[in-house]
């Protein structure tokens, strides 16, 4: 007899893992098969989530997504309960509650504890656990279930306690990877500072989504983004800098970001962004509507704009309380207004 989580076999068994796993017996081969690629139809698709808690006591839950687009895995970072992965929720054939629960196919949150003694004899034989699910339904009536495995002795809880209700299009944020200026404190831009306002902004709201691209230098890499850097310290901008390298300006595409909003069932956002492009690059073709367009205004350039200059306590050349600030990342920004139409009004102070 097979102690651990039963297999979905059984077509009068109902979990509380969402959705209510569906037997594989209801499922064709095609389908089965299809549930732990994505469809043929699906760009991308979510392999695994996981709670991710921030130093303020806030949270979010970090996606982790494959695609048919390129061999990059790219992320979402989504805050809220309410924006969930349909391809992460899809039954996979042969994979029992606690499978699900480990690839973070679940609601509410989980909370474990192991205790000291067991924990040291995890491999010990013959050990049955409890693994408790709770779960609201549609109707707001809550059900549980619980299963006998075989491992070591841990107990998990699922509550859905005080989930938010929408009120509103989410914000979302199409952020590209920027090792420098989001790891390396670079002030030659405000990658950084963009992604932490975003990050602020949606826990103000208590929900949103960051879409998390695997595109450095605008699509053109690290290394190649490394050797524009070289270019731009003879003089050129970032835009020659990426030209004399035969790269274009902003190779960035948005297929797989239109893919992951599809999956977490984003039809309408309020889009942060300072670039109409990427507006007109996330609606083409697709069935999301940027209802809004949310201003990312660089917090230096509107300390500037509002005579507050002086108050900014961060040192030239460096990230610090979030902010960005130094005269390269001047000349960067009025390069992106000038020549790559993003809509930044240029402090007074600075546009002779």
């Amino acid at each position: 007899m097979d102690h651990r989580l039963s297999t979905i076999s059984n077509a009068s068994t109902s979990y509380s893992t969402p959705p209510a796993t569906p037997p594989l017996s209801t499922l064709s081969s095609s389908a089965a098969s299809a549930s732990t690629t994505g469809s043929s139809s699906q760009v991308a698709w979510c392999t695994a989530r996981a709670r991710i808690p921030t130093p303020d006591g806030s949270e979010y839950f970090l996606h982790m997504y494959e695609n048919s687009m390129d061999k990059k895995e790219h992320l979402a970072f989504v805050f809220g309960d309410l924006i969930r992965s349909h391809s992460l929720d899809k039954v996979q054939p042969g994979e029992t509650e606690l499978d699900r629960v480990k690839r973070g196919a679940y609601t509410g949150r989980l909370r474990g504890t192991v205790s000291d003694e067991l924990e040291k004899n995890q491999g010990a034989s013959n050990t049955t656990e409890t693994l408790e699910f709770t779960t609201s339904t549609v109707s707001g009536a809550t059900a549980t279930t619980t299963a006998a495995l075989t491992s070591t002795s841990t107990s998990f809880t699922v509550s859905t306690a005080n989930m938010p209700l929408a009120t509103q299009a989410p914000l979302v944020r199409i952020h590209s990877e920027c090792f420098t200026g989001e790891i390396g404190h670079s002030a030659r831009c405000d990658c950084g500072e963009q992604l932490d306002e975003a990050i602020r902004l949606m826990k103000a709201e208590g929900a949103g989504v960051v879409v998390y691209l695997r595109q450095e230098g605008r699509g053109i890499g690290l290394a190649e983004k490394l050797k524009a850097y070289n270019l731009q310290d003879l003089g050129y901008d970032t835009v020659m800098a990426n030209l004399l390298l035969n790269h274009g300006a902003d190779e960035r595409t948005y297929e797989v970001a239109q893919g992951i909003m599809q999956d977490l069932g984003l039809t309408q956002i309020r889009l942060l962004t300072n670039n109409p492009d990427k507006i007109e690059q996330i609606e083409k073709d697709s069935q999301i509507e940027v209802v809004e367009r949310v201003p990312m205004m660089p917090k230096s350039w509107e300390a500037i704009q509002q005579g507050l200059e002086a108050e900014l306590e961060v040192r030239e050349g460096a990230v610090e309380n979030k902010i960005v600030r130094g005269k390269e990342l001047d000349k960067y920004l009025k390069v992106k207004v000038e020549r790559m139409r993003h809509l930044i009004p240029i402090p007074t102070a600075m546009s002779s």
